[in-house]
C-alpha cells in the first residue's frame, strides 16, 4: 500500500527510492507487526480474560496441564491482524504471490477460529469435528493449488526441485497441484499438532519463516538465483516482505505466550501459521527442504500416526502420550527443557536446510 505512495513522492523526492529495496520493506514489515503485537496484544489478552475465553485442557493430557485450564486462548488472532495489517502496508500488492499466501493464511485462521470458538462456547476440547475441518482446508489447499498450476508463466513455477543437486528439476504437470495441496495441508495440522506447549509452535514457526524469507529474496533475484543454481522466480522475491512481517508477528506474541504463557494462539494462529509455511514452500518451489526445515513438526505429526498405528494394530502405544512432545514430559522433563531442546533442534534443522542453497 506505501509502496503505492512511495512512488508517487519519488516524483518530489528520488530518496523515497529506497521503498523499492525488498530487504528495506521486509525489515519495516517486521517491525510493523512486532509492534502491533506489542501494542495491541495486552488489551487483546485483558478482553479475553474478562470475557472468560480461556482454554480447556483435555481430561487425558498430562495432569501438570490442568492449572493452565482457563489460560486465554484465540491469540493467534493477534498474529494474523500483525501479519495482514504489515503486510498489506508494506507489500507490493500487485503481486499474485502475496495474495496467494495471505488468503490462504486468513483462510485457515477463519477455520481454526470457529473451531476455538466452538470449543470455547461449549467449554470443551473437540471444537470443529476432524471431518469438518479437513473438508474446509482441502477446499482452501486445492483452490490455491489450482490457481497456481493455471496461473504459472514460467515451467520453474510447477517443477519440482531436489535439494543438494543443481539439475534436478521434474516437470510435474497437474501432479503439482496434488503436491502443492498436501503440502499446505499437512503443514498446517502438522503445526496445530506442536502447538501443545507454551511457545513450543511458534518460535519453531518464526525460524522456518525467516529461513523461507531467504529463499524467496534469492528465487525472485535473477544474480543470486543463477548464481545458486535455483529456479528463478520473478514474484518470490516479494515474499520475503510476509515472511518479516510473520517473524515479527511471531516474536511478538512469543513475548506473551513464553512460559508460563499469558495467551495461547489456539487453532486459529496454528492451523493459519502452518498454512503459510507451506504455502509459501509451495511458492519459492522448497517443499522438501520445508520438509527438512520443520522436522519438529513431522516428528510431531509422525508420533500421532505411529501412536494410533500401532494402537489399533496390536491394542499397545509406542509412547507415553502422542504427540511426542507430551510423551517427553510424561517421562519427566520439565515443560521448559522440552521447548527449548525442540527449538534447538529447529535451529539445527534450518542450518541444515539453509545449506542446500550452497551444496548442489
Amino acid at each position: 500500500m506505501l509502496l503505492y505512495l512511495a512512488n508517487f513522492l519519488m516524483t518530489f523526492d528520488a530518496s523515497f527510492r529506497v521503498f523499492h529495496y525488498l530487504t528495506f520493506r521486509a525489515i519495516l514489515g517486521a517491525l510493523t507487526a512486532l509492534a502491533i503485537s506489542f501494542i495491541i496484544g495486552p488489551t487483546m489478552i485483558r478482553k479475553l480474560t474478562v470475557n472468560k475465553i480461556g482454554q480447556s485442557v483435555r481430561e487425558l493430557g498430562p495432569q501438570s496441564h490442568y492449572e493452565k485450564s482457563g489460560t486465554p486462548t484465540m491469540g493467534g488472532t493477534l498474529i494474523l491482524v500483525a501479519i495482514a495489517f504489515s503486510t498489506l502496508l508494506w507489500a507490493d500488492l500487485e503481486n499474485r504471490y502475496i495474495w496467494v499466501v495471505l488468503l490462504v493464511t486468513l483462510g485457515n485462521g477463519i477455520i481454526g477460529f470457529i473451531d476455538d470458538y466452538r470449543k470455547v462456547i461449549h467449554r470443551n476440547s473437540k471444537g470443529l469435528s476432524a471431518k469438518e475441518k479437513y473438508i474446509w482446508q482441502s477446499v482452501i489447499g486445492f483452490s490455491a493449488a489450482i490457481f497456481l498450476y493455471k496461473t504459472a508463466v514460467l515451467p520453474a513455477e510447477t517443477q519440482f526441485i531436489v535439494p543438494f543437486f543443481k539439475t534436478v528439476m521434474i516437470n510435474m504437470g497437474w501432479a503439482y497441484v496434488v503436491m502443492a495441496y498436501f503440502v499446505i495441508v499437512g503443514t498446517s495440522n502438522a503445526v496445530n499438532l506442536t502447538d501443545g506447549l507454551d511457545g513450543l509452535a511458534i518460535m519453531p514457526t518464526v525460524m522456518v519463516a525467516a529461513a523461507l524469507g531467504v529463499f524467496a529474496y534469492l528465487s525472485g533475484h535473477v544474480a543470486f538465483s543463477d548464481y545458486l543454481a535455483i529456479p528463478y522466480l520473478p514474484n518470490a522475491g516479494e515474499l520475503m516482505v510476509f515472511c518479516a512481517a510473520l517473524v515479527g508477528a511471531g516474536l511478538g506474541f512469543l513475548w506473551f505466550n513464553a512460559y508460563p504463557a499469558m495467551v495461547f494462539m489456539g487453532d486459529v494462529g496454528a492451523l493459519a501459521l502452518g498454512a503459510a509455511l507451506g504455502a509459501i514452500a509451495v511458492l519459492v518451489r522448497q517443499e522438501l527442504v520445508l520438509l527438512i526445515m520443520g522436522g519438529v513438526f513431522v516428528m510431531e505429526t509422525v508420533s500421532v500416526i505411529i501412536q494410533v498405528a500401532s494402537f489399533k494394530i496390536t491394542g499397545k502405544r509406542v509412547f507415553k502420550m502422542a504427540p511426542i512432545h507430551h510423551h517427553f514430559e510424561l517421562k519427566g522433563w520439565p515443560e521448559p527443557r522440552v521447548i527449548v531442546r525442540f527449538w534447538i533442534i529447529t535451529v539445527i534443522l534450518v542450518l541444515i536446510g539453509l545449506s542446500t542453497l550452497k551444496l548442489r
